[in-house]
C-alpha cells in the first residue's frame, strides 16, 4: 500500500511539473493513451476483455464518469495549488465513501462514524478556508474531486463481481484520455511540441500510475484491510516531502491542523469498521454454534 501511495504521489508530482509548460489537456491525453495501450494489452493477455456493451451498464458508466470527472478536477486543482494541499483534501475520500455508502447503499453507519465524518470534513474546511485570506477556488475544485471519486468507488461496489477489474480499467483509461480533448482541445493552438525530456516525464507518469494500481490491487487482495488501509495516509507525508523538494512548498498551519483532523477521523472510522466487522463475526459464530 505504501508503494502504491508513493507511485500515485510521484505521478501527481510529474504531472504538476509538466503543467508549468504544457496544457493539462495534452498531459491527460498523452499520459492516459500510453497507459491505455499497456492496460488493454495486459487485459487481452489475461483474457479479461468483455463485450463493449457492458461499458454502458449503469454502474460501470457511473464509475467511468466518476473517474473522468475526478481526474479532470484533480489535475485542474493540482496545477494551481501546492501538492500537499491537494493531497490533504483527497485524504477525505474514505470518509466520503463511507457517507455515500450510508446514504445511497443503506450501509449501517453509527453515530461514532458519523461524528468522525463531520470532524474530517471540518478538516477539509480548515484547509480550503473559504471566505478568508489565502482562499483558493482551486482548493474547492479538489473537494469536487472527492465527490467524483467517491461516486466512482461506490459504483464499483455495485458492479457485477464477474466483470474483471482489468476490463473496467481498459474502458476507463481511454475515456480519461479523451477527456483531455475536452479539457484543452488541440485545435485551440495551446498544445506544444513534446521534447525528449517531457516524453520521459509523461512515460514516467503513466508508468507510476500502472505501478500504483498493481500494488494497490495486491495489497487489497492479500492483506487484512483493517491493517493496510491506514497506510493510504502515507501519501500525505510523501506529498509534503515531494512538494518541498520539487516545488519549494512549505505546509502552513492550516494544512497541518486540517490534515491531522482528516487523517485522525479516517483512522478512527477504519477502527470502528473493524470493531463492527469483528462483532458481526462473533455474532455469526454464536448463532452457528447454537443452531441444530
Amino acid at each position: 500500500m505504501s508503494l502504491a501511495m508513493i507511485s500515485f504521489t510521484t505521478n501527481d508530482t510529474l504531472v504538476k511539473y509538466l503543467a508549468e509548460t504544457m496544457p493539462m489537456g495534452q498531459i491527460v491525453f498523452v499520459r492516459n493513451m500510453i497507459a491505455s495501450v499497456v492496460i488493454i494489452l495486459i487485459a487481452y493477455r489475461q483474457h479479461a476483455m468483455r463485450p463493449l456493451r457492458l461499458a454502458f451498464s449503469p454502474f460501470i458508466a457511473i464509475r467511468v464518469i466518476g473517474e473522468v470527472g475526478g481526474t479532470i478536477t484533480f489535475l485542474i486543482g493540482l496545477s494551481h495549488i501546492p501538492l500537499g494541499n491537494a493531497t490533504a483534501i483527497m485524504q477525505a475520500l474514505p470518509l466520503a465513501v463511507t457517507m455515500g455508502a450510508a446514504i445511497f447503499l443503506g450501509e449501517p453507519v453509527g453515530w461514532r462514524r458519523w461524528s468522525a465524518i463531520l470532524v474530517g470534513f471540518a478538516g477539509v474546511i480548515i484547509i480550503v478556508r473559504p471566505g478568508v485570506e489565502g482562499f483558493s477556488p482551486y482548493a474547492a475544485v479538489i473537494v469536487i474531486t472527492v465527490l467524483f471519486a467517491a461516486s466512482r468507488d461506490i459504483a464499483t461496489r455495485k458492479v457485477d463481481a464477474s466483470i474483471p477489474p482489468l476490463f473496467m480499467s481498459s474502458i476507463t483509461a481511454p475515456a480519461v484520455a479523451l477527456s483531455g480533448f475536452v479539457l484543452s482541445p488541440p485545435t485551440n493552438g495551446d498544445w506544444v511540441a513534446i521534447g525528449a525530456f517531457d516524453w520521459a516525464l509523461l512515460i514516467g507518469a503513466a508508468t507510476f500510475v500502472l505501478i500504483a494500481y498493481h500494488f494497490i490491487i495486491h495489497a487489497m487482495r492479500e492483506g487484512d484491510i483493517s491493517f493496510i488501509a491506514p497506510f493510504r495516509y502515507s501519501s500525505l507525508l510523501i506529498a509534503i516531502v515531494l512538494g518541498y523538494v520539487v516545488f519549494g512548498d512549505v505546509p502552513d498551519v492550516y494544512i497541518i491542523i486540517g490534515g491531522l483532523l482528516i487523517v485522525g477521523s479516517g483512522l478512527y472510522t477504519i477502527y470502528r469498521e473493524k470493531v463492527r466487522t469483528d462483532a458481526h463475526e462473533v455474532a455469526a459464530t454464536s448463532v452457528t454454534r447454537h443452531t441444530p
